[in-house]
């Protein structure tokens, strides 16, 4: 037997804890006495094991696990009441390898993965944990017992006393006179005594015996053979693991032959149950403090977890407030009707670092909008609402709104700090009246999205709701509803003023909460104000202008469609064998499957034989009848989305229709637009196409489209890093070309235009996930042909099998995916026991950074392309964004500048692996131009 084993090394170097970098390292525990209520230390991480295998699964409405959380936090709860400790820490194991790996590399290795659906518990349990006031410590390159050893020996040597509430026998090695174990699942407490009860030997005596029994949970095999009496026997005989071993030689029969077998190995497991107790962690002196608990913020993560029994827990909401904010109650609301009082606040904004703005006007039409009133907030709590255009009997006398404006111009035309939600609307609205609202512009509801993207709502209400738990007055509370809906300018001055006040109030707390979320998080902040926060003036601009249309040849062109419809409804009597409702799903189900006897491909949810889209198209390869119902179908949908309707949305002053662009509505970033949706005319069809042709450039000017080629796959082969796609983007080949020509083992030239089509399809569906069913499907092939290709394009473009599978993972072990410029979608579902909602979380693990990469490149060309026009002065304006597209209207004389400049502006948005490419051209229309 060695003379002596080695044991760990003390003065381990530990990084220290999260959010403390650069703090002067303090001794974390001051000089105590006995009589001091003792440090709490928790094992985060047994007890989270323990709770997820020991306790029936949980799940909330939204699909996240909480049944672990629940677990742990009735645990803590306990632990608090019980001894409202001054001291405590919540100590969770670290992600990634530890000194022991390095030392043993079977270390743990028998145990399963963590479970998804405990791993998607960690993240929300921490943050629960944190609001609560509890110090959390998650060092890197340790476990959970070691910070807890160093800890508690660090206490006993100031003289004070250690609770550690744990199920992990390893932790009795730490019991002595001042360290104590408790489990509060088992409702068990060690002391001293307790230790020598349960396992037959001392404290000091417990590595000994954990190393001749092993450990099974953390895969140290002890002596084969010795169970806890015979090695409980041996260390009453011996005293320690040293003496046994000098008389191995002593020990009779399997269990010596084993002993003697196992010596050169019972160092290195003594060294592996060793707990550390000599860490170097660098910690402030009230880095175990208890503090107050966060009890709103509390409020919503309960909620969110459907945790109500713990939010029976939480002291009743002190008027919807959250603590660090002004209740309601105690809120100062005036309406300014004297200029004197206008005078007042006019002071109170320039003495503020950022104050909010928001307005009350006729309508929600940007354009048509008349300003109602003006409501400031300066300070959380602090309000006013300054009336300006109510009608109703018995108003009060009002300011005059050119006197308002003109001693508002001064702040809100400077570079003051103004913060709004949805400021972009307010913008549009004092531009009606020729203010250009300028300084660093806020707005909560694109700080509420980039923070959540996947939050379904980031109205005033909702954000408020989610984050400051306060519940807001709605707008149909003022004005009321249907027929009888009020104008806002009817609506008395005493609530119009609660609620408007209410509005920049509540949109000042908002910010002073949500911005240090935005700082604390990597990479958020700088999407916030590089990105979405300097977009916010150049949609503004670009609605602004709009994009001039030509309704006559809209007209002439819904004649057509009706004429066409006529057509195609009259083939689909001819197909049904008579005529029927064309509109009517009914009629058409009876006609296709019982009279017809078509076969049946899907079902409706009650069902019934479908008629959708899908299962139509399927159908129309074969049979006419779904066929004329399909063409009829688009027809009418061109007709009534866009030949009909763009005339209407054409503003009689600019004769220009003036889409509102949106920013905080894709989960990926993607910008959507509303009255009218641009999106989504149709580009494929000769229809589409000529719908196009009505958006025109004016007299004197082009139309310049600049759209970039192929961006998703670019960014898939710079996130992948496949060899053979970042050469053939580099090599500026036909990428589709050049993997049919890997697919099908050809030579480039020699790939057919059905290879090339399949090559496509394979290339867009694969990296989205697309299984070989679905590319049979869009193929038309067999399912096994299918798989065939989906094969060989990984075996070819091996990085992309790669990052699709490191992708998912990733999303697994955190929860969410990011962009190549930092955005994250959050994906709850990625650990759902539902395997049909696991698999698309996975997909979206694998676009949604495909997608949103190429959604943060081309808002970073408008700001580019914005800034270079204004700085050049030149005769050009952007009009329109589509999907990867930029339109300008430019003066016919500089469009060959132009499309140089764009082009180049486009495609320096990002430095990828591979160059971007941006496709322009030039027309007097934009089907021209694209």
């Amino acid at each position: 037997c060695p003379a002596r084993m080695q044991r760990p090394i003390r003065n381990r170097r530990i990084a220290p804890a999260k959010g403390r970098q650069g703090a002067k390292p303090t001794n974390p525990l001051p000089a105590t006495t006995m009589e001091t209520k003792p440090l709490i230390l928790v094992d985060g991480s047994s007890y989270l094991y323990r709770a997820f295998f020991a306790l029936p699964p949980l799940t909330a409405s939204s699909g996240e696990p909480t049944g672990a959380i629940l677990g742990v936090l009735n645990m803590l709860y306990r632990l608090l009441d019980e001894y409202a400790p001054e001291q405590i820490a919540v100590v969770f194991d670290a992600p990634g390898k530890t000194f022991r790996d390095a030392i043993y590399a079977r270390y743990k290795a028998h145990r399963p993965p963590m479970p998804d659906d405990m791993r998607a518990q960690i993240e929300p349990l921490i943050e629960a944990v944190e609001l609560l006031g509890l110090p959390v410590l998650r060092e890197p390159g340790v476990e959970a017992d070691d910070v807890i050893g160093t800890l508690a020996r660090r206490q006993t040597e100031n003289g004070a006393r250690t609770i550690i509430s744990t199920s992990d026998k390893d932790m009795a090695q730490l019991v002595d006179a001042q360290v104590t174990l408790v489990n509060t699942m088992s409702d068990t407490t060690l002391d001293t005594e307790g230790v020598v009860a349960r396992f037959g030997v001392r404290p000091d005596q417990i590595i000994d015996y954990l190393s001749l029994v092993g450990d099974t949970s953390d895969n140290i095999p002890g002596v084969p053979g010795v169970g806890p009496k015979t090695a409980a026997k041996w260390l009453a005989e011996y005293g320690d693991l040293d003496t046994l071993c000098a008389h191995a030689a002593d020990i009779p029969g399997k269990a010596g032959e084993s002993l003697r077998a196992a010596l050169e190995l019972l160092p290195l497991y003594r060294q592996l149950a060793t707990i550390d107790q000599g860490l170097d962690l660098e910690l402030e002196s009230d880095a175990l403090v208890r503090r107050n608990p966060d009890a709103e913020k509390l409020r919503a993560l309960y909620e969110r977890l459907d945790l109500k029994r713990l939010l029976q827990r939480l002291p009743a909401a002190a008027d919807g407030a959250a603590d660090d904010v002004p209740a309601a109650a105690a809120c100062s609301y005036e309406t300014i009707l004297t200029e004197a009082r206008l005078t007042y606040w006019i002071e109170l904004l320039g003495q503020a670092s950022i104050a909010a703005i928001d307005t009350e006007t006729t309508s929600l039409d940007y354009m048509q909008a008349e300003l109602v009133g003006i409501s400031l907030a300066v300070t959380p709590g602090q309000a006013a609402y300054i009336p300006l255009a109510h009608r109703y009997p018995g108003v009060p006398e009002q300011l005059d709104i050119e006197l308002v404006l003109r001693r508002l111009r001064p702040w809100l035309d400077s570079q003051a700090g103004k913060v709004g939600h949805h400021i972009k609307y307010d913008a549009h609205v004092l531009g009606n009246y020729g203010i250009q609202l300028q300084g660093l512009l806020h707005d909560t509801m694109i700080e509420s999205y980039v923070l959540n993207s996947n939050a379904t709502r980031h109205d005033m209400d909702s954000v408020a709701a989610r984050y400051l738990n306060i519940k807001t007055v709605k707008y149909e509370d003022v004005v009321g509803k249907g027929a009888r809906q009020l104008g806002f300018e009817e609506v008395d001055l005493d609530t119009a003023a609660r609620y408007a006040a209410e509005d920049a109030d509540v949109t000042l707390k908002l910010h002073l909460a949500l911005w240090p979320k935005l700082q604390a998080t990597p990479g958020l902040e700088r999407l916030y104000t590089e990105i979405e926060q300097p977009l916010i003036e150049v949609l503004r601009r670009m609605e602004q202008t709009g994009v001039l249309v030509d309704a006559a040849m809209l007209r002439e062109q819904s004649a057509e469609l009706a004429a066409a419809m006529g057509e195609a409804e009259q083939a689909a009597y001819a197909a049904a064998g008579g005529p029927f409702n064309i509109g009517s799903p009914k009629q058409l189900q009876e006609i296709m499957y019982e009279r017809l006897q078509l076969p049946v491909l899907g079902k409706t949810p009650k069902g019934q034989p479908s008629t959708a889209e899908n299962v139509l198209a399927e159908l129309a390869d074969d049979y006419e009848l779904p066929r004329r119902v399909l063409e009829y179908r688009s027809l009418a949908k061109l007709k009534s989305t866009y030949t009909d309707k763009l005339p209407l949305e054409i503003n009689p002053r600019t004769g220009r229709i003036h889409t509102s662009y949106h920013q905080a509505v894709a989960a990926t970033g993607r910008l959507s637009s509303s009255d009218p949706n641009l999106q989504n005319i149709p580009i494929r069809t000769s229809e589409g196409r000529r719908i196009r042709q009505a958006f025109i450039a004016p007299a004197g000017y082009r139309l310049l489209a600049a759209d970039y080629s192929q961006i998703e796959l670019r960014i898939m082969a710079h996130l992948s890093q496949d060899r053979r796609l970042l050469e053939a983007f580099a090599a500026r080949e036909d990428v589709h070309r050049a993997t049919a020509a890997e697919v099908f083992g050809l030579a480039p030239d020699a790939v057919s235009p059905d290879q090339r089509r399949a090559a496509k399809a394979i290339n867009f569906g694969l990296i989205y996930g697309m299984s070989a069913f679905g590319l049979a499907r869009q193929l038309g092939i067999e399912r096994a042909e299918a798989q065939r290709y989906v094969e060989l394009y990984f075996e070819r473009y091996p990085g992309v099998k790669r990052y699709m599978e490191e992708t998912r993972q990733r999303a697994r072990d955190q929860g969410f995916v990011s962009t190549v410029f930092g955005r994250r979608l959050y994906l709850p579902e990625i650990a759902s026991r539902n395997a049909q909602r696991r698999q698309y979380a996975e997909r979206s693990a694998i676009n949604a950074p495909m997608q949103g990469t190429a959604a943060d490149i081309i808002k970073r060309a408008m700001i580019a392309v914005d800034a270079w026009l204004t700085e050049s002065g030149l005769d050009a304006r952007l009009i329109m964004q589509v999907h990867d597209e930029l339109v300008l209207e430019v003066a016919a004389e500089c469009t060959a500048e132009a499309a140089r400049m764009v082009a180049h502006l486009m495609e320096s948005a990002a430095d990828l692996s591979i160059p971007l490419q941006v496709d322009t051209g030039i027309g007097a229309n934009w089907d021209e131009a694209h």
